[in-house]
């Protein structure tokens, strides 16, 4: 009796392991570095459109349908949270959230802290003016003009660089909506920000009469990356994916539907070789 008894417990505690094995294993499938699956917290910013923006309280915009095409391709669930630009930083840093986006470019300075993804955006910063204004090029911004950016993102530096760091015409705003606002309220000559964002922008609102400047020689290429903890397992599966998404056509197909035109594949595949 005692035997039959021992024998029962014995088999009993292992179909518990067998079925623990099996749910481990299911938990894992669908990314390639063998990091259990769960929903990843995704820290962004919901006050840049295109790329990021409130509709209705749901977050959307060209980041958003990205993510979600490119997580679904590495085999994870993501939530976007909206937890402001600068915050976004240190959510990620400190390992709040499991991954950043929201046109963060790629930078020498950021890659101290952080790591990226492969590139999966070309852009450049564009020059957002009234309608009659006599800013034609980045080089105009040295005739005594205030410019308005956002606070700590490339088009504060690339203004830096033309004005000097510091300068009391460099106005740093929490978002770009207020940036133009400032400038459309006559606190500014002008705006610099990514060019999706003051293209968005005078398309959507011509009652403003604003005027997009391009300077392909006043402001360089950037390139755009997903942004993770330094040292985050996810980086490999999300490269991965990222490649995918542009060589599989749906790239281009949230691309067009946001921007109305056909991306660059190319340079974008390109410049992640040299990543």
């Amino acid at each position: 009796m005692k035997k039959n008894i021992f024998l029962t417990i014995v088999m009993i505690f292992s179909l518990i392991l067998a079925a623990c094995g099996t749910n481990d294993a299911s938990a894992g499938e669908g990314n390639n570095s063998g990091v259990e699956k769960k929903k990843l917290k995704v820290a962004t910013e919901a006050n840049y459109a295109p790329f990021v923006y409130l509709d209705k309280g749901e977050i959307t915009g060209f980041d958003a349908d990205f993510m979600k095409a490119v997580a679904k391709e590495a085999g994870y669930d993501i939530e976007l949270v909206n937890v402001g630009w600068d915050p976004l930083f240190v959510e990620v840093k400190d390992k709040l959230s499991d991954l950043g986006i929201c046109a963060i470019t790629i930078n020498d300075e950021r890659e101290q802290t952080y790591d990226f993804s492969v590139p999966y955006y070309l852009s450049t910063n564009e020059i957002l003016v009234p309608e009659g204004s006599d800013i034609e090029s980045a080089a105009d911004l040295k005739n005594n003009k205030v410019v308005a950016v956002l606070g700590g993102t490339t088009g504060q530096e690339a203004v830096e660089s033309i004005l000097g760091k510091n300068n009391k015409n460099i106005k740093k705003f929490d978002n770009n909506n207020l940036a133009i606002l400032e400038m459309i309220s006559g606190g500014a000559d002008a705006v610099v920000a990514d060019n999706a964002v003051v293209e968005e922008y005078a398309k959507n609102n011509p009652d403003k009469k604003l005027v997009v400047i391009k300077d392909e020689e006043g402001f360089e290429k950037e390139f755009y990356g997903i942004m993770f903890p330094k040292g985050s397992v996810l980086k490999k599966d999300f490269d991965v994916a990222v490649s995918k998404v542009l060589e599989n056509g749906t790239y281009a197909k949230i691309y067009e539907q946001w921007f109305g035109a056909e991306p660059d594949v190319v340079t974008l595949l390109e410049q992640q070789k040299k990543n």
